[in-house]
C-alpha cells in the first residue's frame, strides 16, 4: 500500500537557525519557509536525492505542534510522510484493520498540495504517520 518515503518532518525551536545547518553545514538544498495557517505551521524543506527533509515551527500560539515543542524544546523528529497511490482506499483499508486517522477522517491539503491524512502514532509503534496522494 504505501510507496516511497516521502520525508520526515522535525520539528525546530528556531526555523532560520535549523534551515542555515541544512544549507551551510551540510550543504543541502533549502527552500524558503512557508507559512500554512490551516495547519498552523511555518514549513522549510530539505531536498535529498531520495526523498525530503521538512522542518516544522509553529504559527502562532494555537498551532498545533506548540504543544510538542514544549515538550520537545530542542526539537525532535514529529512525523514520517509515506507516499499512497489512492489515500481514500488506504484510509479505508487502514480504518477496516482498526487504524484510527487522526480528525475527522477526510483528507486535507499538504504543504505539496496534494491530499494528506494523518494516523494515530499509537497504532504505529509510536510514531505519527502521514499518508500523501502522489
Amino acid at each position: 500500500m504505501i510507496g516511497r518515503l516521502n520525508h520526515v518532518a522535525i520539528v525546530v525551536p528556531d526555523l532560520d537557525q535549523a534551515a542555515s545547518i541544512y544549507a551551510e553545514l551540510l550543504g543541502a538544498d533549502v527552500s524558503a519557509p512557508l507559512d500554512l495557517p490551516e495547519h498552523g505551521v511555518t514549513t522549510v524543506f530539505i531536498e535529498l536525492p531520495n526523498t525530503k527533509i521538512e522542518l516544522l515551527h509553529p504559527l502562532g500560539d494555537d498551532s498545533p505542534i506548540a504543544t510538542f515543542l514544549e515538550r520537545n524544546p530542542g526539537g525532535a523528529m514529529h512525523h514520517v510522510c509515506y507516499e499512497v497511490g489512492d489515500i481514500m482506499a488506504a484510509r479505508d483499508k487502514l480504518t477496516a484493520a482498526g487504524a484510527r486517522v487522526i480528525g475527522d477522517g477526510e483528507p486535507i491539503i499538504g504543504a505539496h498540495g496534494n491530499p494528506v491524512l494523518f494516523l494515530h502514532p499509537k497504532d504505529f509503534c509510536g510514531t505519527l504517520i502521514e499518508l500523501e496522494q502522489v
